[in-house]
Parts: C-alpha cells; structure tokens; sequence
C-alpha cells in the first residue's frame, strides 16, 4: 500500500470528486514520485511509493481540469498541499475538500 493515499470531495455538489488527477512530489527537489486520478468514490489509494523517507513533499491536485470537466469555473486551477513525513513507517492520508472558490485539507487517518 503506498504510503500517501487521498480522498477528494467536491462539497459545492455534495460528493466525491472524480477524475482529478494528482500528482505527488518531493519539495526537496521536485522530483516527481507518484501520480494517479481519483476514482468515483473520489480516492486515491495508489499514489507514490510504500515508503517515503523523512522530509517535505506535495501533493498537486488538478483541480482546473475537474472543474473544467464539470463545465464550471473555478478560482484555483491547481491545488497544492505541502506536508512533511516525519515517520516513513506510517501512513499519510491528506483529504481535500473541494468548491470553485475555496479549498481545505487536514491530515486524515
């Protein structure tokens, strides 16, 4: 199981946000690690490798493109969550909740 999982909600339409395409990566260096796009339940349980060592990372969520798909505008074209890993021996769930104008996350279990 990859250490980094989401879950994406689209609270403006009462459900889950499917199709937006996430990407992991290391703020150290940019270096992308992982990507996927959220299911009709609107999760990503694939995202990234089983282990990540200690450090910074983020996840990009494309939030222009589900928006897009849904024919509605949106202010945020790109979503962007930096967290750090101080353990690699747990795992980090980082839920987003989702509208055109606003935008809020937490660390999830």
């Amino acid at each position: 199981m990859s250490t980094v999982t989401t879950h994406v909600l689209d609270s403006s339409a009462g459900q889950p946000a499917a199709g937006v395409v996430v990407v992991l990566e290391s703020c150290a260096n940019g270096e992308r690690l992982g990507a996927g796009e959220t299911d009709a339940d609107g999760r990503v349980t694939g995202l990234g490798p089983d282990r990540l060592d200690p450090g910074d990372y983020q996840l990009r969520f494309g939030t222009g493109g589900y928006f897009a798909g849904r024919q509605q505008a949106t202010f945020y074209p790109e979503v962007v969550v930096a967290f750090t890993v101080a353990d690699p021996d747990q795992h980090y769930h980082v839920p987003l909740l989702l509208s055109p104008y606003s935008f809020s996350t937490y660390r999830g279990s």
